[in-house]
């Protein structure tokens, strides 16, 4: 019975935080001005976590943490520029959703179009051997090749 009221409690607890947060969220939207600053930069945060998502996207814990720290950045006057730029101060330039082209983000840029043309070098080399073995796979056997195998026919005919 006890485990049961400590149960109950807990999801009691549970369920009010998650309200509460929900709420305080509610308020913070009030500003329609601030709230559309919010989401042009959630737009070009990534989130950390789910690494493929933006903040605006995504429902992870840590997104609801760096939207709530932007909620508050607009609140105390901080412009656009200085929010992102506390971003990537805290977080490197892969919490950008397009990071800038520089030496260390170079590969990120260059990556895929890399392996493209890899990809499609090794898809023309491939075609090629086997255009040459289908060739040689039709040429004419020569007298000696003919020979052998008109004697393993003979070795391997039942009589």
């Amino acid at each position: 019975m006890k485990r049961l009221f400590l149960l109950l409690f807990a999801l009691f607890l549970t369920s009010t935080a998650s309200i509460a947060s929900e709420v305080k969220e509610a308020a913070l939207a009030a500003d329609p001005v601030a709230e559309k600053r919010l989401q042009a930069l959630s737009a070009e945060l990534r989130c950390l976590v789910c690494q493929n998502q933006t903040i605006a996207d995504s429902n992870a814990e840590l997104a609801v943490d760096l939207r709530r720290e932007i909620r508050g950045m607009i609140a105390a006057g901080q412009t656009d520029g200085q929010i992102v730029d506390f971003m990537v101060n805290r977080y490197g330039d892969f919490v950008l959703y397009r990071p800038p082209v520089k030496g260390i983000t170079l590969l990120l840029w260059a990556g895929p179009i890399a392996m493209l043309l890899i990809g499609l070098f090794a898809l023309h080399r491939y075609l090629r051997r086997r255009a040459t073995r289908l060739d040689d796979s039709e040429r004419p056997l020569s007298a000696e090749e003919a020979r052998q195998a008109d004697s393993l026919l003979k070795e391997n005919t039942p009589q």
